[in-house]
């Protein structure tokens, strides 16, 4: 089963007074990269964020991020009465200095008071930390679902375009081990017409030697572990298309392996008919190379 690295899911929620949106997002890398922005007051939660994320994906820069919302309410506050006391301290030498200065100041309302920093506390209670905890955890499942659901969907769609691929360059190997068993004459032909060549300027030739170069030269022209070893890679793909483990690196190395047979082939044709085969390889072959790129 082929899934892509690319991805995205959001999610909203809300339980009592708080409210939570989710983003996730996923795109290629060489390996796996967690990326997550989640509040740091909730212990525990980004350690089994991670994790979850970790199970469930082989490859791919992924980021998460939470954004967390509480309504505050007069149960979530509470009064901090040391710091009232030092506001209204404050107040009170304020008011001294610039009644001393003959200076008239509109009075301090309660309002005014509860506005100053410290003065009003946010509370957490421990059990709520907890249950929000348990609520974010549960909703994420559902979120990472539908954001693996959407990668294997894109992976399908990359396995079947990968298959044609696979198919086409089959196709051209079949055809290419055509064409270089019909130029097997002519590669034949032009050996002998060189030995002859040879053989009419040269006194003395040693003609072991001479065998052996020719042999080298046979073997140079000969593409057959060429078109075999294009066929093996074409199987190997196919079974790696139908592992249900991440296979990208293994295809990314496999498109290297493909190309490098088909530059070979092209080097050894001496003949138009198989160089352009080879070349048709080398272009389809870096399609699917583009491809594999995506690939978990």
């Amino acid at each position: 089963m082929v899934n892509s690295m690319t991805g995205y899911a959001s999610g909203r929620g809300q339980d009592g007074v708080f409210s939570w949106s989710w983003d996730l997002r996923a795109v290629n890398a060489r390996g796996l990269d967690l990326r997550l922005r989640v509040p740091d007051w909730i212990n525990g939660l980004e350690q089994n964020l991670r994790k979850g994320l970790a199970a469930r994906l082989g490859r791919g820069s992924v980021t998460l991020s939470l954004r967390l919302v509480r309504e505050e309410t007069a149960e979530g506050l509470s009064l901090n009465e040391t710091q009232l006391g030092a506001v209204l301290g404050s107040v009170a030498r304020i008011e001294s200095l610039a009644a001393e200065a003959d200076l008239a100041l509109a009075p301090s309302t309660a309002a005014d008071l509860l506005m100053q920093r410290g003065v009003l506390e946010t509370t957490t209670p421990d059990e709520n930390t907890s249950r929000i905890a348990a609520l974010l955890s549960a909703d994420f499942e559902t979120l990472l679902e539908a954001f693996c659901e959407m990668r294997a969907a894109e992976g399908q769609a990359l396995s079947r375009i990968i298959s044609g691929q696979l198919d086409r360059v089959d196709d051209l190997v079949v055809s290419a081990a055509a064409a270089a068993e019909e130029r097997r004459g002519k590669v034949s032909e032009n050996l002998r017409a060189n030995l002859a060549r040879v053989l009419e300027n040269a006194d003395g030739v040693d003609e072991t030697r001479l065998a052996q170069e020719l042999a080298l030269l046979a073997v140079k022209a000969d593409v057959t572990e060429e078109i075999d070893r294009l066929r093996a890679h074409v199987d190997a793909a196919r079974a790696l298309l139908g592992s249900k483990r991440p296979i990208g690196r293994k295809l990314d190395f496999l498109m290297q392996e493909f190309m490098r047979e088909a530059n070979t082939l092209c080097s050894k044709s001496q003949s138009t008919a198989l160089t352009a085969l080879g070349l048709d390889l080398k272009v389809t072959i870096d399609q699917m190379r583009e491809q594999v790129q995506n690939v978990e």
